[in-house]
């Protein structure tokens, strides 16, 4: 968009996809300790997986500066690592189980590979992408 009207509304959208990370970081640990009988299924870090590069790169089609981009990515690490380590009440959402260890990694891993696709151009219709 042009001129300051776009402006407004591309940082609104950035405000959105932000708040949706935050929001993925909340439901993320909410679901991930879920049990299909005896046995463990992370949904949480399934859901985070999946959904936060998407969360990326939709923000660096909106404006392609790191920080921005990264958004997304901040409010899901800032969220996880709040509410996962001094949750609400004193009680800690992160325990030390191989299921909060997915989470974290592969959340961290599939953001920060999300923006570093999105920072070389591939994949967000630049033809200006070395690869």
């Amino acid at each position: 968009m042009s001129g300051r009207g776009g402006a407004v509304v591309d940082g609104l959208a950035l405000g959105v996809l932000a708040a949706d990370g935050a929001l993925l970081g909340a439901f993320g640990m909410v679901f991930n300790p879920l049990y299909n009988g005896t046995v463990p299924v992370p949904m949480g870090a399934l859901l985070t997986v999946l959904l936060l590069p998407w969360l990326v790169r939709r923000a660096a089609e909106i404006d392609p500066r790191r920080w921005a981009a990264a958004a997304p990515l901040l409010a899901w690490a800032v969220t996880v690592a709040g509410m996962g380590l001094a949750g609400p009440g004193g009680d800690v959402l992160l325990p030390a189980t191989w299921q909060s260890l997915l989470l974290c990694a592969g959340g961290l891993f599939a953001g920060f590979v999300a923006l570093r696709r999105a920072e070389i151009g591939y994949g967000t219709g630049h033809d200006d992408s070395p690869y």
